[in-house]
């Protein structure tokens, strides 16, 4: 058997997993989600979730995948053999592949708006409606999207099909820091933007008359879906990471920098929304009309400058974009590689296919196949629903009822000090947090989709 990849350092391993969480979750999700429960005082509940709920399911996820150095199904039937347990590591295949199906489309917009940018699009001299408004127009045509959503799943098979070391790991490693200066300088400008401390102070005074049991949940859920957890994207990239290399420290590294880019994603965004008058909970479609403006308003003093600010930041969305989808492709990938015999080659482009056949369905959902209701939601809303509300949350009750319920703690313990060398003194607030916080955190996400 060919022996297994493994990332190459610490950095490599903080930056693959960063790029797993930080994508479109940050950039696209956040701040629409910020803007629809209340701005500052969302922000406050979101980072207590983070590190008190979805980083001990991080950890929970990590442990199995190194101390199994397998796929999802492979790492439950090899540490429970002979029970059920694989089973349930098969729904965390799935969950990764139908979340790519849609986010693929998303991913495809941010391709689209990259040529709208070369193309100088929204740098020169177009009408302000008609830079925001293209928005709408965009996603409802039927061949534009789906030519993105196309080229948007080519790019991430052509990187998965590098393996570990010479794809996932070489690009997250470039894509990762590029990223965050480009962001950094739209907050610079977007700050600059009249009416923008509007935006500033929506991010920095909580208002908590606005929180309620839906803002709560809605934390939860943006904390599970912004770490991609639950659908063994980090149990998959943990089981390439060496056993030497300290899984606490990578996790908190992935969280702590999750979290700075979704509140400097926030702070690009938000200033520019009050400044362009756009209403912060406006929905999916809110970074995609928000951006144009500012290269719109740049464009009128700042012409070459806008220009390259607009390519350089569609280019790092969708860098951001690509750096999480080859996450969840890597999950179906692995499980294909490991336990069914196939070559890299051919799993990456037959779960590409699937991927690009159901994603045309989402992509169509906002065009010619706009009426077609299911749960009074369309294709792309009820797939979003479905992977968001209940099996990511699935999967992460899954992962940490194994690890704090099945595993034996001497097990755990082993993993997350490293033989005992290291995580000693907190290793005990770790594995009370894995054992009875994260899963009460979980339920509490399943309770308000049933009753909220």
């Amino acid at each position: 058997m060919k022996p297994r990849e493994h990332f190459g350092s610490r950095f490599a391993v903080i930056a693959a997993m960063a790029g797993s969480a930080v994508g479109l979750g940050n950039i696209w999700r956040f701040p629409y989600v910020l803007g629809e429960y209340g701005g500052a005082a969302f922000i406050l509940v979101y980072t207590v979730a983070s590190l008190l709920v979805a980083l001990p399911i991080f950890f929970a996820e990590a442990v199995i995948g190194r101390r199994s150095g397998s796929d999802t199904f492979g790492a439950m039937n090899k540490l429970a053999p002979g029970t059920a347990w694989k089973w349930a590591g098969l729904i965390t295949i799935l969950s990764p592949l139908l979340i790519l199906s849609y986010y693929s489309v998303v991913g495809g917009w941010s391709v689209q708006y990259l040529f709208k940018a070369l193309s100088f699009d929204f740098t020169g001299g177009a009408a302000e409606a008609e830079v925001t408004g293209y928005f709408g127009q965009f996603i409802s045509s039927t061949w534009q999207p789906i030519l993105s959503h196309t080229l948007f799943i080519a790019m991430v098979a052509g990187i998965v099909l590098g393996g570990i070391k010479n794809g996932i790991e070489r690009f997250s490693k470039v894509a990762m820091p590029v990223l965050l200066l480009l962001i950094l300088f739209i907050v610079v400008y977007s700050l600059t933007l009249p009416g923008s401390m509007a935006g500033v102070k929506y991010l920095l005074k909580p208002d908590f008359s606005r929180l309620n049991a839906d803002a709560y949940a809605a934390a939860l859920g943006q904390a599970f879906f912004s770490l991609s957890l639950g659908v063994g994207t980090v149990l998959t990239y943990s089981s390439y990471v060496k056993k030497e290399e300290n899984l606490v420290v990578s996790g908190v590294g992935t969280a702590i920098s999750d979290l700075v880019f979704a509140l400097v994603a926030a702070f690009a965004i938000m200033p520019a929304v009050f400044a362009a008058g756009f209403e912060p909970g406006s929905g999916p479609g809110l970074v995609f009309q928000t951006l144009p403006y500012i290269f719109n308003k740049m464009s009128q003093g700042m012409p070459i400058l806008s220009t390259l600010v607009s390519v350089s930041f569609f280019l790092s969305i969708l860098a951001a974009a690509l750096t999480s989808a080859i996450s969840m492709l890597e999950v179906g990938v692995a499980y294909l590689v490991d336990q069914k015999g196939m070559n890299r080659r051919r799993a990456t482009w037959l779960l590409s296919l699937g991927v690009w056949l159901l994603g045309l369905l989402c992509s169509l959902s906002f065009g010619p196949l706009a009426d077609v209701k299911l749960l009074g939601r369309n294709i792309f809303d009820l797939l979003d629903g479905l992977c968001s509300n209940w099996l990511l949350p699935l999967g992460g009750l899954i992962f940490t009822l194994f690890v704090g319920w099945w595993m034996s703690k001497p097990d755990v313990r082993d993993e997350l000090t490293n033989g005992g060398t290291c995580n000693v003194r907190i290793f005990n607030a770790v594995y009370f947090l894995m054992r009875y916080l994260a899963p009460i955190g979980i339920l509490v996400v399943f309770l308000s989709n049933l009753f909220l």
